[in-house]
């Protein structure tokens, strides 16, 4: 295989020592020369300038460099040590905007007793926690960063302003011994193959790839650094956009049966029926799916919009427009709680046209089947039957469509709800099932900011629904700060008790189910050793079980009050969902499993308990539940968080607009964008190491214009080896990590 041939692919065991190696494999996920290569610092220090102490986030790994500003060491009487042989070093470190302390413990203090004097520089890096509501680190590991510049042959400046870089790290290692292996590695950059072709690096002024590899890893001034990072980020860029753009080419060769609604046939009868008028919106983009349906090559669109802009509305009028055409539809839910939904919902809509071959169907009806993993062995053989058949024209399911067993007779259309949920190859297995490649729609709820489409869904035509349908009602959000004003909490008990009293209905969203083991002695320890303030920021989430018992016993006493939950048995959830869809239940106490395609018109209000341990885009989800219906709703955030902490002011962020895109950006910009892009495919996401996807905006639209530019003059990349490499790399990491999920 050429891509072994690079010096870049040797294995870190065989240049580290097979120690080294292990812990980098199975802390960092670094297995090869290049991997060490590609872990680029996350930030640099200088000898001379100290970090910001006064940022440091809680309970995370972190490295600073700071002074020693004084050591004392405490004698004291202990069990292990009766006799005041106890010992405990305390160790302030100052960096200018803050101070930190360093606890060391018993044996653990004798060497640094001796080195941290005051005056000492030094690196350190452990886990920040609180102690006496003061920040500190315990037993920290630390480099002392001896300095003497005439003894290195430099300047006082040349030492002072030298970078030093600060690697992710983890307990296992630190920042300052990944600098030690990668001084080892560096001198192999020199032969790393580069991806880029050369007419697009010199064009747009970017350094060679081993120059940026030097200058990342060993920057002499901060325009290194910048130089590194412009070329690294194109790097990502354009290797990620490629692969995108020989996945839509190889799509675009593809055969596929053309898929034109017939005049006056079930989709033409569907729209007879419907009470309402389609939004301009949903007017054009069905207009956009319908012209891909009717080509012959297969369609690989993705429909994005607002919570509640009518999505599956368009996603059913497509796949009728497929039976119509003598094909089937499936759609391909996430959750068995979403596809009953969903089943419940179209079957809803079409009313008898969706009881084709029944008693009072319509005479252009056609069936609509479900199939899910947990359903009757007698259900499933007839869903199965009628697909093999071609009887059931729409199908909707969970992953159970996935499997060997399921047949279709002529499979067009394949739906997939939810997309971040399920990786590439779970949507090709799908697509495999038609005589000749389906159509593919992916519709997801959460708006998603445009760069991000292009990154991760970089392979579909995109389409948005930015529009609400006439008679949805506004959504009033605010924050109930439970801790600071009790009695704000008490009101909004109050105002769902007015909901129901006025013959709505009330949603309250907890994070956890709260029937998981908690081990008493453990709870017990820590309880002791803890202060309140502790306490309060590290108890568990509030669980539905407990909610819903707490709320039946006391401010909503009287009222109907039900629990759903992930782990109760499919039929007692659908139960749930019935009699809660139907009115007789007052309260639904709830986990996310509400959190998309949940509608019930007549439900005006929610409560989320400890709303802070929920994602924004999760939250406009949500909160996407109310005000379906000609009500207002009303979406109440329960915190018990300060109000100056970060995740009150993401609460705030949720309440003050609706706009799901918007939103979306805020979300990007405080969480990691690993996590983000990790979750939404799978594999190859996660390779964005350097790019930041909302600030690179412009390199990754350029980058798609370069990349589908290159593979159109040469699909199978043959003058350009460096750029075949880089993407057996990427496309090798995504089959590794699909296989780790599957």
């Amino acid at each position: 295989m050429p891509a072994l041939e690079e010096p870049l692919q040797q294995p870190l065991k065989s240049v580290l020592g097979p120690a080294t190696a292990k812990v980098m494999a199975e802390h960092l996920g670094l297995l090869t020369v290049g991997d060490l290569l590609h872990h680029y610092p996350r930030r640099y220090e200088e000898r001379g300038q100290l970090t910001h102490l006064a940022d440091l986030p809680m309970d995370e790994h972190v490295t600073v460099v700071a002074q020693v500003a004084d050591a004392r060491l405490h004698s004291f009487a202990s069990a292990k040590a009766p006799r005041g042989r106890g010992q405990r070093l305390e160790v302030t470190i100052t960096d200018g905007s803050g101070r930190l302390q360093l606890v060391f413990f018993g044996a653990g203090v004798h060497k640094p007793h001796k080195e941290l004097l005051p005056g000492t520089r030094a690196m350190f890096a452990g886990k920040v926690s609180v102690f006496n509501r003061r920040l500190q680190l315990a037993h920290p590991a630390y480099e002392l960063l001896r300095g003497d510049p005439d003894e290195a042959g430099e300047s006082v400046e040349t030492w002072a302003g030298a970078l030093i870089p600060i690697y992710p790290a983890t307990a296992k290692l630190e920042s300052w011994k990944i600098g030690k292996a990668l001084q080892t590695v560096l001198p192999t950059a020199q032969e790393a193959l580069d991806p880029l072709p050369d007419s697009l690096r010199q064009g747009r002024g970017l350094v060679p790839l081993p120059e940026a590899l030097l200058k990342i890893h060993r920057p002499h001034t901060k325009a290194d650094i910048e130089d590194a990072r412009a070329r690294l980020k194109w790097d990502e860029a354009f290797v990620l956009q490629v692969a995108l753009a020989r996945r839509r080419h190889a799509d675009a060769q593809l055969p596929a049966v053309p898929r034109k609604p017939t005049p006056d046939g079930l989709l033409s009868s569907f729209d007879a029926r419907l009470p309402f008028t389609l939004t301009d919106g949903q007017q054009r983009v069905s207009r956009e799916i319908f012209d891909d349906l009717a080509t012959d090559h297969p369609m690989h669109r993705l429909l994005q919009g607002e919570v509640g802009s009518g999505k599956t509305m368009v996603a059913l009028r497509a796949m009728l427009a497929v039976v119509d055409a003598g094909g089937q539809a499936a759609m391909l839910a996430p959750t068995e709680v979403l596809a009953q939904q969903h089943h419940r919902s179209v079957v809803e809509m079409m009313g008898e046209l969706a009881e084709g071959g029944m008693l009072g169907g319509a005479e252009r009806a056609t069936k609509v089947v479900l199939l899910t993993g947990s359903m009757g062995a007698a259900a499933r053989r007839h869903a199965l039957l009628d697909l093999t058949t071609g009887e059931a024209g729409v199908v909707i399911g969970t992953h159970a469509l996935i499997e060997d067993k399921v047949r279709f007779h002529d499979l067009g259309l394949v739906v997939v709800d939810e997309q971040h949920r399920f990786g590439v190859e779970q949507r090709d297995a799908l697509r495999g099932k038609g005589k000749q490649p389906p159509h593919l729609l992916v519709m997801t709820a959460t708006p998603i900011p445009r760069t991000v489409a292009m990154t991760v869904f970089g392979d579909l035509e995109t389409s948005v629904l930015d529009q609400l349908p006439a008679g949805r009602s506004p959504i009033a959000s605010h924050v109930v700060p439970a801790a600071d004003k009790p009695h704000f909490l008490a009101r909004a008990w109050e105002r769902v008790r007015e909901e129901v009293g006025n013959g709505h209905q009330a949603y309250v969203v907890c994070p956890r189910i709260g029937d998981e083991e908690d081990d008493p002695k453990k709870a017990a320890k820590k309880k002791s050793s803890e202060s309140p303030e502790d306490a309060a920021e590290k108890r568990p989430p509030l669980a539905v079980l407990d909610v819903a018992d707490q709320l039946s016993k006391g401010p909503l006493s009287g009222l109907k009050v039900e629990v759903l939950h992930g782990r109760m048995q499919p039929d007692d959830k659908d139960a749930v969902m019935r009699r809660f869809a139907a009115g007789e239940t007052d309260v639904l106490v709830a986990t996310t499993v509400i959190e998309v395609g949940v509608n019930v018109p007549n439900a005006t209000v929610m409560v989320i308990m400890d709303a802070d341990r929920f994602g924004v885009s999760q939250l406009h989800q949500l909160r996407g539940r109310v005000g379906r219906g000609s009500a207002p709703g009303l979406c109440l955030l329960v915190s018990e968080m300060p109000e100056a902490s970060a995740a009150r002011q993401r609460l705030n962020a949720v309440a003050a607009t609706l706009d799901g895109f918007e939103l979306s950006r805020i979300d990007l910009e405080q969480r990691r964008e690993g996590d983000v892009l990790g979750q939404a495919q799978s594999g190859a996401r996660t390779s964005l190491r350097m790019l930041a996807v909302i600030e690179d905006e412009e390199i990754i639209a350029e980058a798609r214009e370069e990349a589908t530019a290159v593979v159109a003059a040469d699909p199978e990349l043959t003058s350009l080896p460096g750029l075949r490499t880089a993407l057996d790399a990427l496309l090798d990491e995504e089959r590794e990590q699909y296989l780790e999920k599957g």
